[in-house]
């Protein structure tokens, strides 16, 4: 097999505002010193990256779809071609700190920046000037917003001593402050051009008379308010209890959840339901943004983990949920019964269910640790996770793709670490733990059966079976048989070790490895078992005898995962240095060394149909890898028949006497050696050196620059130095020097042929003196010859 890299999941956000385009295809995610452009659909992944690699501090997309403006920490200023990837412009930010906050007037011709340094800037973006530097705010200028009603030309902006500033952009004059909140303010929201809603972190939202400037109402909301959205007064909000006419706003928060509250009474009119299973976890949950997306007729919510929500507007129900960022990655699997999605365990409490098409992610709640383990039953539809907690928790896809647990397994004194379901029926789990023991849990009838599991409405417990130590040290992996009928273990003692499954009783010691062992392995089809370990090698064990069958060498650091790939045939391993490496079994050789990660790679699973390969890392990253062996076969193969064609072809045109197309045909060949045969069989016809002449001066620049590099290689055999220094002479005779100058590698190229043509000439004129010397001899012989002839006649 042969594997190239088909898909990535990697981290698009890690923080700040996110934002959508007008048709709500696009969203927009600063991640470092890229901004990532996601399509909500697909998922799919583009970034324009900041030439100066400084990170991100602000960015702004305008009403019209048309600007994007970045800026960054070099207190740059960047615009835009989003949809073509490049940027138009870059000019100085003229603030003294990073910017902090931007926002486009409704007519996308003025940006507002806010910066750290207590200033906010106006930009003519028609124009490319700064037209005002409004000063007297204290602190970071963290939220700007115009008015919507262009005419009235006025800003808001709101910094760190909590009041909102309404300046007058015809006098550059802050003519109003509105004091209210006593916390930092963290969004506006325009009901129409007389009233202003904002929310703060003092746990209350206020509306405001523009007219009067003072506050009408005051709203508590009893959570740190993040951000208040207003309901669209057309539309059918009665799902979300609104019964009457008038403003009505959403507000996100420290609690996790969306309410919805009625301006008139200040009442909370409806609160968005907790799932029971996320009642410890509210401050994880934690909303810092949320924004209504028209065109989807969406509500987008981000939370403190960094993900991005998307809920009905009309109903909240979940229609979409994608995960930002994954943090260290410690294993993955594929899952669903045609390997539709994976599931993925991160540095967290929490897993991770991605659907590959889409990525739309379900992140499951359950485990109180960060998760260490997965493995995935034989049909796809039932899992199992280990975790740090002591615990292992089984969990159940439904046909619609919604997963949740259906049972828990306690019992373990220390984190358990590996994990290995059975192979042949749903009906056993093998764990391992840093308490040295492995433990063999039975599952329940009531949990394999779909008539049943549907109706569990609370995780079942499930009991240890067998309780045996196994190991000096922490077992690091364990694997069941593909009958059944064996469990192999592998430590940091190490040591493998085989066991029966019925009662788990020592069965033989696999002894060889000079460091720890991280994962074991049977192969699908032979009685053999594949270890890999901390001293960067594996080895395969014979299960009869124990003895070790083959050494496989060629990791430079800690071989961390295998999997037989290939039906059995081929080995897949995964280093702590980011690289995988393919092993035929049968050869003992690497055939193939992949480079797709930065950081260890802790997870590596190949999918039922054995065409594609998932692997994850340290470095946040999840790869897919597809099996191009037969794509690879089909292109060389092609490209085989290709050159037979043109070759052929070749033949004609000389036979034929078309020597220009000839000479073309074999430069496009890219191979020095026919293009000399072309020359040699020009040179060869009467008057072959005139039609040679004539076809190279015809030829385009790039074949005469790709003739150049050719007789450069002719040039260092004596056999065929006529040719090159013949092609030699008619580009010197046709082309002017400035022209000879412009091509290509030609420093390179005269540096080659100086010393060779000297070493020619050195040899014609070794030639010409000899032949001079020999005909001077015969010269004088024939004197000789004659002389005697004149005296025998006399």
């Amino acid at each position: 097999s042969s594997y190239a890299v088909w898909k990535k999941i990697e981290p698009f956000y890690k923080g700040g505002r996110v934002q959508f385009n007008r048709d709500g295809k696009f969203m927009f995610c600063p991640c470092g010193t890229k901004l990532n452009i996601i399509e909500v659909e697909t998922g799919a992944l583009r970034s324009l990256q900041q030439g100066d690699e400084e990170d991100i501090t602000s960015f702004v997309l305008s009403p019209s779809d048309e600007i994007l403006v970045t800026g960054s920490r070099a207190l740059l200023l960047k615009q835009w071609n989003w949809r073509e990837d490049e940027c138009v412009r870059t000019w100085r930010a003229v603030h003294t700190a990073p910017v902090a906050a931007m926002a486009f007037d409704s007519t996308s011709t003025l940006l507002a920046t806010g910066g750290c340094d207590s200033t906010i800037k106006i930009w003519d973006m028609i124009k490319q000037y700064c037209t005002h530097n409004l000063k007297g705010s204290s602190g970071v200028v963290h939220l700007v917003e115009f008015h919507p009603d262009i005419s009235r030309l006025q800003l808001f902006s709101s910094s760190i001593d909590y009041k909102i500033r309404i300046w007058d952009l015809n006098s550059s004059k802050c003519v109003a402050m509105l004091d209210g909140h006593f916390s930092a303010v963290t969004s506006l929201a325009f009901a129409d051009g007389n009233t202003l809603i904002s929310s703060g972190r003092d746990k209350i939202c206020m509306v405001w008379d523009l007219k009067t400037r003072e506050s009408k109402r005051t709203v508590p909301v009893y959570e740190s308010v993040e951000a208040a959205v207003l309901l669209p007064e057309k539309g059918d909000f009665s799902q979300l209890g609104v019964k009457k006419q008038g403003l009505h706003f959403v507000t996100a928060g420290s609690k996790g959840i969306l309410k919805v509250w009625e301006v008139a009474t200040a009442a909370c009119v409806y609160s968005q339901p907790v799932p029971f299973e996320l009642k410890e976890e509210a401050s994880e949950r934690s909303l810092t943004q949320c924004m209504l997306v028209p065109a989807r007729n969406e509500i987008v919510t981000v939370s403190m983990e960094h993900n991005i929500v998307l809920y009905d507007a009309q109903t909240l129900q979940l229609r979409k949920q994608l995960a930002g960022y994954n943090d260290e990655v410690l294993d993955v699997k594929f899952l669903g019964p045609g390997d539709s999605h994976i599931v993925v365990a991160t540095n967290s409490p929490q897993l991770k269910v991605f659907e590959l098409a889409t990525s739309h992610c379900q992140i499951l709640y359950g485990h109180t640790e960060t998760i260490l383990a997965l493995d995935v039953f034989r049909k796809g539809l039932m899992f199992v996770s280990c975790a740090k907690d002591k615990s292992l928790r089984v969990w159940r896809m439904s046909k619609d793709g919604r997963v949740i647990c259906v049972a828990q397994g306690l019992g373990h004194t220390h984190g358990v670490g590996a994990v290995s379901c059975s192979r042949l029926k749903e009906s056993f789990i093998v764990t391992s733990s840093q308490d040295c023991t492995i433990k063999i849990w039975n599952i329940p009838e009531s949990l394999t059966s779909k008539a049943k599991a549907a109706l569990i409405s609370t995780p079942e417990t499930l009991r240890a079976k067998v309780t045996e130590r196994g190991h000096a040290k922490d077992i690091n992996s364990v694997a069941v048989a593909p009958n059944d009928k064996l469990i192999a273990t592998g430590s940091q003692d190490r040591l493998a070790k085989l066991w029966s499954c019925s009662n788990c009783s020592l069965l033989g010691v696999f002894t060889g490895h000079k460091r720890g062992i991280w994962c074991v392995q049977f192969s699908p089809v032979d009685q053999v078992l594949a270890t890999s370990s901390a001293d960067g090698t594996l080895k395969l064990w014979d299960l009869r005898d124990f003895s070790c069958l083959k050494t496989f060498e060629g990791h430079d650091a800690s071989v961390l995962k295998i999997i037989f790939v290939s039906r059995g045939m081929q080995l897949l391993s995964s280093g702590s240095d980011g690289l995988l490496k393919l092993w035929t079994i049968k050869t003992n050789e690497c055939v193939k060394t992949l480079d797709g990660h930065e950081d260890k790679i802790w997870g590596l699973h190949s999918n039922k149909q054995d065409d594609l390969v998932v692997t994850a890392s340290s470095d946040s990253c999840i790869t897919l890898w597809k099996d191009v062996t037969e794509i690879e076969e089909k292109e060389a193969q092609a490209k085989q028949e290709e050159q037979i064609m043109k070759e052929q072809e070749l033949s004609n045109l000389l036979h034929e006497k078309r020597y220009l197309k000839a000479l073309g045909l074999a430069i496009s060949l890219d191979r020095p050696h026919t293009v000399l045969m072309v020359v040699k069989a020009i040179l060869k016809e009467t008057d072959g050196r005139r039609h040679l002449e004539e076809n190279i001066v015809r030829l385009r620049k790039d074949q005469k620059e790709a003739m150049l590099t050719f007789l450069v290689t002719w040039n260092t055999n004596s056999r065929n130095c006529h040719e090159a220094q013949t092609v030699i002479e008619i580009l010197l005779k046709h082309e002017a020097p400035d022209s000879l100058l412009q091509y290509s590698g030609i420093k390179s190229a005269v540096e080659s042929l100086l010393p060779y043509t000297e070493r020619h000439f050195q040899r014609l004129s070794r030639l010409l003196q000899a032949s001079m010397f020999i005909d001077f001899m015969w010269q004088n012989m024939r004197l000789a010859d004659v002389s005697q002839q004149d005296e025998v006649t006399l």
